[in-house]
């Protein structure tokens, strides 16, 4: 996981630089995420991703929806998954959302 140096308030949002990925699905069509955040539970890594749109704009005005991929190996190569088993699913999401609340100093819960 990148190591998060804090910058005066004016230097933030010129020097911000998504960690984007591009998948593509099974019609050969391309879709951009930005990597969240990342990280190991119960022995396998885990990405939380948002669909990427180049115009910060349109990006603020849409539904950020969270997607949890499980990141796997086959023949030496990493592919992602994604994570769509209740409890699974359950269990990664509650622990990315206690991460991204340490981080980002949010209350997902609504003060609750």
């Amino acid at each position: 996981m990148k190591e998060i140096i804090p910058m005066p308030q004016d230097e933030q949002l010129d020097d911000y630089s998504p960690d984007l990925i591009t998948l593509t699905d099974e019609d050969g069509k391309e879709f951009s995420f930005e990597v969240i955040d990342a990280a190991d539970y119960n022995d396998e890594r885990y990405l939380a991703v948002v669909p990427y749109a180049e115009d910060s704009t349109e990006q603020l005005e849409e539904d950020a929806n969270l997607i949890i991929m499980r990141v796997g190996e086959e023949d030496g190569e990493e592919y992602l998954d994604v994570v769509d088993g209740d409890e699974e699913l359950y269990e990664v999401s509650d622990m990315f959302a206690r991460r991204l609340e340490e981080l980002y100093d949010i209350d997902l819960n609504g003060g609750q």
